[in-house]
């Protein structure tokens, strides 16, 4: 049978959509974000207990006691894991993504039950949105709004949207026909009868729909952090990078108490504004851990939260931004940074982070994966990177982006992919030893993801050039799952077999051995390149110059990364300071501020003859 290209329609008829409507997608981002940075200020602007006792209040006033002292703890608990930013964030993204599904589920959803017409032609697409898988919904996103916020709102109302419709369609059909008809029969004209029959005693089932779309936001939040959506989803997602199970864990605990608040907020919603649920509360015996304060008393206690909390000066404000300590060539200039969750790419983006924050910059700095990231480069909305590994590892991105991005130089290499195994495993030094040896490592090699340009040369010449195709599979995967597999073995003292690199922190803190590769299958090495958006260095000349003439020694690169590693998670820039202040004169050689071509790499040598 023919192959059907299907992809490849779908992919023009994407450009044509990027190319003639691209007015369109402009004024759609400009109202995302503005709604989600009206409600992130909102959100934001007092202290976190304050605004916890706040929630707490609401949660009491539709739950009960109990439900407002969880809730208070919930978000307490919060604030004291060092999350309420990314909180609030990930609270905002999802109140924007429902907001917006509402307004669009819930007239569809009417206008399917009083029609059966377009109820049919609504249920395969909401069939192709509910089981789509939710991270393919993040391709067009990106390519239509770009990277951060309004991507991942749009990726999570598409994904969240058709609960409220279905919901919405089936509480408004399963009210009685006859109480319909009474209605009609008494004159009742069809709005009202919509109005003031079918919604309120629909209202329940509606409820349960809006209940699933916030839900279903709240999921999406991790994959959304993909691209830069920050909040939570983006902290679970640096975890998964770095394989740090503690963050991990905090994070998606966060995610856990906004759930459940949420969760139950709307349920208990529901039961007050449908007429049933009043009815059936009025008549609900009432105890001292249940009881609910009338409207007027809830407004009345968060009204004297914010005049306490006013008068104690506890709300927030805009915080300062640190003043530079060297000279202000930058006079608060924005850059923005992107990073891959590799350790030279953390060590070298805070660097630099540090390096132009001290020569006056305003720096932010927001992790993705390599497509996005590449993604964000070309379209604008990342300035710099600093680990991209070429011309092989990342030949992929660099194929498909390479025309709208510029090469800033290598800063570091030549870096060697290799096959890795643990010392342990005998008789097993170089690739051309695996031939015989498949039964003991099940014939699996564990790779990385399967667009790196490691995996395929891996799978495309150094099998070949060894003789191991049909003998060995190269399982797809991520970086953090080849970890987590090598992790594993090198604990029970197991062969596995691994795709790895040089510099890798995995060969500081585990006893491995790189395969020798006498044919020289993988080549000479990658570089580690700096690469930038189109016409960075001409908008920013001093730091195009300073990131041009940059370079580390193997010494420098691994000292920074282990103070880094020392320093723990959310101590990277401090750790770049501290090390940048243990050798005095880097930071002017590397950043000079007299404006003449200094020979950065001339410092990176001698810095490192003087630490020898």
């Amino acid at each position: 049978m023919p192959r059907l290209h299907l992809g490849d329609w779908v992919d023009s008829g994407v450009d044509w959509l990027v190319a003639h409507l691209s007015w369109l997608f402009d004024a759609v981002k400009a109202v995302v974000d503005g709604m989600y940075d009206g409600i992130d200020a909102v959100l934001t602007a007092p202290q976190p207990l304050l605004l916890a006792g706040i929630l707490a209040v609401l949660a009491w006033w539709l739950r009960g006691l109990v439900a407002g002292v969880l809730s208070f703890a919930g978000f307490a608990l919060i604030d004291s894991l060092d999350l309420w930013d990314q909180a609030m964030s990930t609270l905002s993204l999802v109140l924007v993504a429902t907001l917006i599904a509402l307004a669009v589920s819930l007239p569809l959803g009417i206008w399917a039950a009083r029609s059966r017409a377009v109820s049919a032609t609504v249920k395969p697409v909401l069939d192709l949105l509910q089981t789509m898988p939710s991270m393919v919904l993040l391709i067009p996103a990106i390519l239509f709004f770009g990277m951060g916020v309004p991507a991942g709102v749009v990726a999570t109302l598409i994904f969240a949207l058709a609960p409220g419709v279905r919901m919405t369609e089936l509480g408004i059909r399963q009210v009685d026909a006859e109480l319909v008809e009474a209605a009609e029969a008494f004159g009742t004209t069809p709005r009202d009868t919509l109005l003031r029959v079918q919604l309120p005693l629909a209202l329940p089932t509606i409820m349960a729909g809006v209940n699933r779309v916030i839900m279903l936001g709240l999921s999406m939040v991790v994959i959304a952090g993909m691209v830069g959506t920050g909040g939570l989803g983006g902290a679970v997602n640096e975890a998964i990078g770095q394989l740090d199970i503690g963050l991990g864990f905090e994070a998606g605990l966060g995610i856990v108490v906004l759930a459940v608040y949420l969760d139950r907020l709307t349920g208990a919603l529901g039961t007050r504004l449908s007429p049933l649920g009043r009815r059936a509360a009025a008549k609900a015996r009432t105890t001292a851990w249940s009881h609910r304060p009338r409207p007027a008393v809830a407004v009345a206690c968060v009204a004297a939260l914010a005049l306490v909390a006013g008068g104690l000066g506890v709300f927030g404000g805009p915080s300062g931004t640190a003043e530079a300590t060297g000279e202000n060539v930058g006079r608060g200039k924005e850059v923005k940074l992107g990073y891959i969750p590799w350790d030279e790419g953390i060590a070298s983006t805070y660097l630099w982070k540090e390096i132009l924050e001290q020569r006056g910059f305003e720096v932010t700095t927001t992790q993705y994966a390599a497509g996005p990231l590449y993604t964000g480069l070309a379209t604008g909305q990342v300035d710099v990177q600093t680990d991209a590994w070429l011309p092989t590892t990342h030949a992929e991105y660099w194929q498909k982006y390479g025309k709208r991005l510029d090469d800033l130089g290598r800063w570091y290499g030549p870096t060697s992919l290799e096959l890795t195994v643990p010392s342990y495993v005998k008789d097993v030094d170089s690739l051309a030893d695996l031939k015989n040896k498949s039964a003991e490592f099940h014939g699996r090699i564990v790779g990385i993801e399967p667009s790196a340009g490691m995996m395929g040369l891996l799978k495309d010449k150094v099998l070949q050039e060894y003789g191991l195709k049909g003998s060995y599979e190269v399982v797809d995967g991520s970086t953090p799952a080849m970890l987590a597999e090598l992790k594993r073995a090198y604990a029970k003292k197991q062969p596995v077999l691994v795709t790895l690199w040089s510099p890798h922190w995995a060969y500081a803190r585990y006893d491995l051995k790189k395969l020798k590769d006498p044919r020289g299958a993988w080549g000479k090495g990658d570089g580690v390149h700096t690469v930038a958006r189109r016409g960075f260095a001409e908008d920013n000349p001093e730091a195009g110059r300073w990131l041009k003439d940059f370079s580390m020694t193997e010494q420098q690169l691994t000292d920074l990364e282990a103070r880094i590693q020392q320093a723990g998670k959310g101590k990277e820039q401090d750790a770049a300071r501290a090390w940048l202040a243990d050798h005095p004169g880097l930071l002017d050689k590397w950043a000079p501020v007299d404006g003449g071509a200094a020979d950065g790499k001339a410092a990176a040598a001698t810095d490192s003859r003087a630490a020898g």
